[in-house]
Parts: C-alpha cells; structure tokens; sequence
C-alpha cells in the first residue's frame, strides 16, 4: 500500500501556487539547512497533496490531507480524499486504518529504524549527508541518491524554501514510479498533544494481517 510506503520513502508534488526556493548552490549546506530547521521543530502540523504516478501504466493518482509530527517519533497522516485513511506512529505503534472499508492494520512493534532519513529528518533524526549522495539540481531542489543500493529509492528531490523548511519532495522508486507530495499551511511548535496520534479504532473494524493495495 502507498499510505505505509509514505513513511518509508516521502516525496511531494506541488499545488498550483509557485513557491520561494533556497538559493543555495552548495549542496551539503543545503542539507545542513535542513536538518538544522527541523532539529528546531518540536511539532508540525501541514495540509498535503499526494501524486503518485506508475511507472507502468502513466496513471495518476492524487490524494489529499493533514500531517502532524511531534517529537519524539509521532507522525499522522490523515488522507480525506479520494477515500479517508489515517496513518500513525506513535512510538513503537503503528495504525492504519482504512474507516470505508472498516478495516485497521495495526504493529505493535513497529521498528521505525527502517524508515528512510528522507522522513526521519522531520522527526530530528537521521543524516542526509551520511546516507545519501547529495547534489542541486537545476531547479535548486537537494537531490539524495542512497549510498547504499535501496530498490524503493532510487533518487528524492527535496524543494527547500528559504528557511530551510521542505515545501516539496519528489521520490523516484526501484521501478520507476514517481511519488511527490506537497506541504501547504505549515505550523511549528503549537503544543500539539501527544492524544492527537491516538487513533481510535472502531470495535467492529475487521483487522488485516498487512495494509492492503
């Protein structure tokens, strides 16, 4: 399923609106400046827009929501369209639930070590400059190739604004396909509270062994 692959990978795809870049040409400044941002973040909250493209086929498609992040290791997704779906992590916890089809995934172990520095650095964790190569492109985006060989990434395009916050990524997998998603009215440090990435499950929800595609 895409929704699990999000947390795994990141990537972004942008709303109509142009945005203001970093102009900075240096790439492993660039990356500093990143991290450097969300080691400052004790909390985020964002609204997303998610296009997937298939390598295979050329279809789209696009999903939209609301992120929050808090530290240490909360994430939220929730999707309202085009079918309502919530991910969350908190801690070791992992939900998914899919509320249409009445069904829930959930991982009570869930290792988020294995989760990929281009998600982890909204957390404060991970660094990009030792896992990946790191380049500009000629749109000014940070360019990360794993050094390591990862068959679900090939290469991510971070769009940084100019205080250093992500405003777009753009993840290209093993086959191709293209994963981007775009952050709009984001808020830093409002005192989110850690019951925000409770998900409550409904007691008639049918769980599933893996998230389903």
């Amino acid at each position: 399923m895409k929704g699990l692959a999000l947390l795994l990978l990141l990537a972004a795809s942008p709303f109509d609106a142009p945005v203001a870049t970093a102009a900075v040409s240096d790439p492993q400044a660039l990356a500093r400046k990143v991290q450097a941002t969300y080691e400052r973040t004790k909390d985020l909250q964002a609204r997303f827009k998610q296009t997937y493209t298939y390598a295979g086929f050329g279809r789209r498609q696009v999903s939209q929501g609301t992120l929050q992040v808090k530290k240490p290791g909360m994430m939220r997704w929730d999707y309202t369209s085009p079918t309502q779906k919530t991910i969350a992590v908190k801690g070791t916890r992992l939900v998914q639930l899919e509320p249409e089809e009445n069904q829930v995934y959930v991982d009570d172990h869930f290792d988020s070590s294995a989760m990929s520095a281009a998600v982890t650095f909204l957390l404060g964790k991970g660094d990009l400059a030792k896992e990946f190569d790191l380049s500009v492109d000629g749109s000014g985006a940070l360019v990360l190739r794993p050094k390591v060989a990862d068959p679900r990434v090939d290469s991510i395009a971070l769009t940084v604004g100019e205080g250093g916050d992500v405003l777009a990524t753009r993840v290209v997998d093993g086959a191709g396909n293209v994963n981007e998603i775009r952050f709009e009215d984001v808020k830093r440090n409002q005192g989110l509270a850690d019951s925000a990435f409770d998900v409550k499950i409904p007691k008639d929800a049918r769980r599933v062994t893996a998230p389903t595609k």
